[in-house]
């Protein structure tokens, strides 16, 4: 719908609901692909998700689905799947989230759809893939969180907390539209189109692992698996004389420079402190210090201080607190978008800048489209022979 940004002149044909087809497929539109959403005639269950104003509409929604077209089909009548299919033969990109035996019965298999256009890219967000003792399992963010050890991990053993954000769904959804993309890119040098599939958890397991191998990245083990740092109960936002600040005292030049400010610099004189690998083995205790010291100065003390030793320190902000920040104000990430019958939307930008190929933003941002309400889009394509 943009007609800006890298992605110009890619169409997509996106079948997904709820978050993780959706993320991917707000990347590839914020990027400039021309996307058509197609729902079921209830729509999208995020059209009811959150804040809303009018029906159909909510807040999770509308940030989930800018610059998107929107199109009614029942694919179970055969009227919705011609149509679907004229549709095919005409994308670039079709993505769904639906599992792999209710897309093979709506013809949305890769099967069927290479044999319409072998130059589509097919890509399909599964739960757990499509072999496998999981393979077919229904999965949500909560139950993926699970299953990776993410919410395990999160609650620091205890696994009774989940992140409160849908971050499986965020980061499968990332990561499908990075295979997408690559994909195309293959197209490009090769004339084809191929099917890709993205498995939720083998995703996020990937993706929590990263910093946690710890022993057993070793064959044989040299010991359990964990990042110190990263688990130590003492990593948080730390107390001030007057409320919270996150800083991240990391290598050896930041605890030098912090200890000297407070006149403990003689700590990295002792064989526990001396190295990164000492350090990072007696971490709990530098926190703990870390902890004790901030108590005695403001927010506002001690990020000065920091900025002056050049440690990276940030206020612990809300979420409404972060929507007046003043420098996403300065670089413009949020924006006023008019609908014309809904009114008023706040959304952010596309975060990425791209110097030779800049991504749309208002007033060529476009607001999210009601049920149904994308006929122009469809009638472009299909009056592309």
């Amino acid at each position: 719908m943009t007609g800006a940004g890298p992605l110009a002149g890619v169409r997509v044909l996106d079948f997904s609901t709820t978050f993780s087809g959706p993320y991917c497929t707000l990347q590839l539109a914020d990027l400039g692909a021309d996307v058509i959403k197609v729902e079921s005639p209830d729509g999208d269950i995020t059209r009811r998700l959150g804040t809303s104003r009018s029906p159909e509409m909510a807040s999770v929604h509308v940030a989930a689905n800018r610059n998107k077209a929107s199109l009614s089909l029942d694919l179970k009548n055969a009227g919705s799947r011609a149509l679907a299919r004229s549709l095919i033969e005409r994308a670039d990109c079709l993505i769904h989230n639906m599992r792999l035996d209710a897309a093979e019965r709506l013809g949305l298999d890769p099967a069927t759809v290479l044999a319409a256009n072998p130059r589509l890219v097919h890509a399909a967000i599964t739960g757990y893939g499509s072999d496998g003792p999981y393979a077919g399992k229904p999965a949500y963010d909560d139950t993926v969180q699970a299953a990776s050890g993410l919410a395990w991990l999160q609650s620091l053993g205890r696994a009774d907390a989940y992140m409160a954000t849908a971050i499986a769904d965020k980061v499968t959804g990332m990561a499908a539209a990075q295979a997408v993309t690559s994909a195309l890119f293959r197209r490009e040098r090769t004339g084809r189109g191929q099917a890709i599939e993205v498995p939720m958890y083998e995703t996020v397991v990937g993706f929590t692992l990263m910093e946690q191998w710890g022993g057993r990245a070793f064959v044989p083990p040299l010991g359990p698996t964990g990042y110190a740092r990263m688990r130590s109960p003492h990593r948080r936002p730390y107390r001030t004389a007057d409320g919270l600040i996150s800083v991240v005292v990391y290598h050896g030049g930041h605890w030098r420079r912090f200890l000297e400010h407070i006149g403990r610099s003689h700590l990295l004189n002792q064989e526990r402190f001396r190295t990164v690998e000492a350090r990072n083995d007696n971490i709990d205790e530098l926190y703990a210090l870390l902890a004790r010291v901030l108590t005695g100065r403001t927010t506002a003390e001690w990020l000065k201080t920091f900025d002056e030793i050049d440690v990276p320190a940030m206020p612990v902000r809300t979420l409404d607190e972060v929507l007046d920040d003043e420098h996403l104000r300065a670089v413009g990430f949020f924006h006023e978008v008019e609908h014309p019958q809904q009114g008023t939307f706040l959304v952010s930008r596309h975060a990425t800048r791209y110097g030779d190929s800049p991504v749309a933003t208002p007033p060529e941002q476009a607001p999210p489209d009601r049920l149904g309400a994308g006929g122009d889009a469809v009638a472009r394509w299909l009056a592309d022979p």
